[in-house]
């Protein structure tokens, strides 16, 4: 066990980080047996629990396996992320209603978008040193965000929203360090506080948003940073109303020390109004990314927050990839100004979809939850086995497990490729499958 590496460290992210450093070096090889919790916590002359969160930190990245008594080991091909294991093979034939991506239909098409940005880097090369940020994409994004009631701020442009949200993480993070995540919740993010070292502490959703007792508890705990989804929550579809805003503005203004870190996840593609958080705290940020609506292989979102805050990112992005090409910027600035969605119509095509789904299993006695965006989400009494049985059936739905720490068990049914006359059917096969076992009426 161990041959020669010792394991060091006094507090869980760097016993963790030691753990994990020499897996990656080679020093502790795949399928190596690590202490037990006690043994290691007495060599290192702490507590038997820092140990344990350490391991649980391994685990929650893939990198060891516990098996009960006999122990935890390093993973015969350690993952980065576990979460990316519990994703569904779809056999040919089945109906994929598990990957979580926009309707292509609905997608506005590039083309000439990109050949009249292409046409103007001919022209006007962006060369090194030059701004970073596109100044009509800044102009339009801006305008959209003071609509919307979101506090004064300059905007960064980041690779999508995950990338936005990790650079404001580490900006003000450090390892070991608390941050307060939906539950359910957007997988990548639970896989992305982990990986950087952080712990997460869970906190209830309902349709409303983020409950305002459990974001209360874990802020009191010690939480140091909060993440919300404010429209078209992943999994659930929950969308902060002007009430939940209410009470979990009051709850941030006693913690103004909180890092908040809001993700307009369903901009463009929802019809229900904005209700930001932003401004109680001294630090914040809010995240808007053009994947669902524009596409997510543009890799755009647009970041405002505090000076401090931002600041920070655009400091560790030069000494990075430095911007994101301003082609693409250009490209979906003109998508953004010449109106290639229409954002009403949009949602009213995912709402028809959800509410038709949503409506056909309330027919089969079984309550679902999706008040905005492209996903509804289902409560059932065990996942595995539902899943399956939808699989059999003939239909894919992602595993609740992929979305969750401490919520009840649940299937996540991605609508944006559901046509509404096969709504029946896919409610009957899932009544079917958890079956009969009456209404679930909660996802907290």
């Amino acid at each position: 066990m161990l041959g020669e590496y010792r394991i060091s460290g006094r507090r869980a992210a760097e016993i963790s980080a030691s753990i994990e450093r020499a897996v990656g070096d080679g020093a502790l090889q795949p399928g190596e047996l690590l202490p037990p919790l006690r043994q290691l916590a007495e060599r290192l002359g702490v507590n038997p629990n820092t140990v344990a969160a350490a391991y649980r930190t391994l685990r929650e990245r893939g990198v060891i396996e516990t098996a009960g008594r006999r122990g935890s080991r390093v993973r015969p091909k350690p993952a980065t992320t576990a979460r990316d294991l519990m994703r569904v093979e779809v056999p040919p034939g089945v109906r994929n209603l598990a990957e979580g991506n926009p309707d292509p239909a609905l997608l506005p098409s590039l083309a000439a978008a990109f050949a009249a940005a292409a046409a103007e880097g001919d022209r006007e090369p962006v060369l090194y040193g030059q701004a970073p940020v596109e100044p009509e994409l800044a102009r339009l994004a801006r305008a959209g965000l003071d609509a919307d009631g979101v506090p004064d701020g300059d905007v960064v442009v980041t690779s999508g929203a995950l990338d936005a949200i990790e650079r404001v993480l580490m900006a003000h993070l450090k390892p070991g360090d608390a941050v307060a995540v939906e539950d359910p919740g957007w997988g990548s993010l639970l896989d992305l506080v982990p990986a950087l070292g952080l712990r997460t502490v869970p906190v209830g959703v309902d349709d409303e948003g983020p409950l305002p007792d459990d974001v209360r508890r874990a802020l009191a705990g010690g939480a140091r940073a909060l993440v919300v989804t404010d429209r078209a929550q992943n999994p659930t579809g929950a969308a902060v109303s002007a009430g939940r805003a209410g009470e979990l503005r009051a709850v941030l203004s006693g913690h103004p020390g909180t890092l908040l870190v809001e993700d307009d996840h369903g901009h463009h593609i929802v019809d229900l109004p904005l209700h930001p958080l932003a401004g109680v705290t001294r630090h914040w940020a809010f995240v808007r990314s053009a994947a669902k609506a524009y596409g997510p292989d543009l890799r755009l979102a647009v970041l405002t927050g505090d000076p401090v805050t931002l600041d920070r990112v655009r400091g560790r992005q030069r000494l990075g990839p430095g911007w994101v090409s301003r082609i693409v910027q250009r490209a979906v600035a003109r998508l953004w100004r010449e109106g290639a969605v229409d954002p009403a119509a949009v949602a009213a095509r995912y709402g028809r979809r959800r509410e038709t789904l949503i409506s056909a299993l309330a027919g089969h006695g079984v309550v679902a939850h999706g008040v905005s965006g492209m996903n509804v989400w289902v409560p059932v009494p065990e996942e595995t086995g539902v899943v399956a049985r939808l699989l059999h059936a003939g239909w894919a739905v992602a595993p609740g497990a992929r979305f969750r720490m401490r919520a009840a068990p649940g299937v996540r049914v991605t609508v944006s490729g559901l046509r509404e006359e096969e709504a029946g059917a896919l409610a009957r096969a899932v009544a079917e499958a958890v079956g009969g076992g009456g209404p679930l009426r909660t996802y907290v």
